[in-house]
């Protein structure tokens, strides 16, 4: 129960999700939280439910000056952060033939300018021997109709990660991605297709995974608090699948 004990962890897109049940498994587990998403609405909601050190912080990641305010609340509580868990990220649809310059700018805002900038904030506050995680996805490794913009973004990401492995080295700062597959979370309701279209598309995606369903949140959840943990200490520089094996057949 005290994996993370004393331990200061941002997380953004933490309102629900993998976010949100990565806090709550980091909470459980000693760390002290901060819980970063867009809407003060959804934190506030979920902040009732929540046991342990924390605070919230409403940040649009895509903004910068949201990214600075975000590492300045987070160091002004807790002093400097051992774990920052970079996850917030959208996936709408859109075929190539209908991509817009917005789709692709609200997108590539949030999953990869919002967590670039953010580690170059965070960077100064994070403890030598601190971890810094990502939510990539499978979508960079395999082609899923209508999600060309995303897969980018998300292949960005991975590829952003390895640099940055490099870079921070010499401080012993491990970085590690996540790479869900189809996982049981809001995402897939705010992809902005109708209800019975979102429902049959998920019946597709679980009939290709070899375990033959959804990932949940949790599950997810329990890999980010192992790669944050010492006891991942050997583990850096890599994107680990969670995805009942999709991506590996």
């Amino acid at each position: 129960m005290n994996t993370l004990k004393n331990k200061v962890a941002i997380i953004t897109g933490a309102n629900s999700g993998i976010g949100l049940a990565t806090a709550k498994l980091y909470l459980k587990e000693g760390a002290k939280v901060v819980l970063a998403a867009r809407r003060k609405e959804a934190l506030d909601t979920v902040a009732k439910d929540l046991d342990g050190t924390f605070i919230t912080v409403v940040a649009d990641v895509s903004k910068p000056e949201d990214n600075v305010n975000l590492i300045k609340e987070a160091t002004n509580a807790y002093g400097n952060i051992d774990i920052l868990f970079l996850n917030a990220g959208i996936a709408p649809i859109s075929p190539t033939t209908d991509i817009t310059e917005t789709h692709y700018d609200e997108i590539f805002n949030i999953n990869v300018k919002g967590p670039i900038l953010a580690v170059k904030e965070a960077l100064p506050h994070i403890n030598d021997g601190g971890s810094i995680l990502f939510t990539s996805s499978i979508v960079s490794q395999k082609g899923f109709d209508g999600l060309g913009v995303y897969s980018a973004s998300k292949g960005a990401i991975r590829s952003y990660a390895r640099v940055l492995t490099s870079e921070v080295k010499s401080r012993s700062i491990r970085v590690n991605s996540i790479a869900p597959g189809p996982i049981s979370t809001p995402l897939y309701g705010k992809m902005g297709l109708p209800q019975d279209v979102v429902e049959d598309m998920g019946k597709g995606f679980a009939q290709q995974v070899p375990l033959g369903r959804f990932g949940t949140s949790e599950e997810v959840a329990k890999t980010a608090l192992f790669l944050a943990s010492d006891d991942a200490s050997y583990i850096n520089g890599i994107e680990l699948e969670v995805d009942g094996g999709l991506s590996q057949i």
